[in-house]
């Protein structure tokens, strides 16, 4: 069950047509956050700033979210949503931007759990920014890695089901990595990047 301030993110979020992420979900993500301890995190995706709101109450008092949107519009509603959650404004760095523009320009090894909820189709090209971005021991985490169930159903072939289903098998196979899909809300795909 989602507090006030969560539920209005969630509604300014279904208003603007970001889809938030899952109430599970975002129950795995403040654990992932606690449980790293996550002191430096990158979203991919701020939306309303659910998700964003669930990573910092897991994260450490200390901590700072960055997170990168293409949207103005997202990212007003989610400080909108952090002040309603008296969270610090230097707590959450907010970045405007495309995000493959924006993660180079970030430090490597310097971030303790990168979130990846943006472009579908361009979550191959985040799985490398992030295991870049990733302190060894550090995780990365992909939302809506089942796609409404699609995934799993070989004869769904649209670009973005396909793109994730490659990712599934990119995040198995990729040895500096230890994967785990959480099916949770549309499924969490949370790999951890090794020593």
């Amino acid at each position: 069950m989602e507090d006030p301030v969560l539920e209005r993110a969630r509604s300014r979020g279904e208003e603007l047509g970001c889809t938030p992420v899952g109430t599970g979900a975002g129950a795995a993500l403040r654990l992932l956050a606690a449980l790293l301890p996550a002191k430096s995190v990158v979203e991919i995706g701020t939306g309303a700033g659910v998700s964003g709101l669930w990573l910092l109450r897991g994260m450490p008092a200390d901590g700072v979210l960055t997170t990168i949107d293409i949207e103005p519009e997202h990212q007003r509603a989610a400080r909108e949503a952090f002040a309603e959650a008296g969270i610090r404004g230097n707590r959450a760095r907010v970045i405007t931007g495309r995000a493959l523009d924006v993660l180079p320009r970030l430090t490597d090894g310097a971030y303790d759990l990168v979130l990846c909820d943006a472009a579908k189709t361009e979550y191959d090209d985040y799985l490398e920014q992030a295991v870049r971005l990733l302190r060894p021991g550090g995780a990365v985490a992909f939302d809506n890695a089942l796609w409404h169930d699609r995934v799993a159903d070989p004869a769904q072939r649209d670009e973005t089901t396909t793109a994730i289903r490659e990712l599934g098998k990119r995040v198995r196979d990729d040895e500096r990595l230890l994967p785990c899909l959480l099916p949770v809300g549309d499924g969490l795909l949370v790999a951890v990047k090794r020593g």
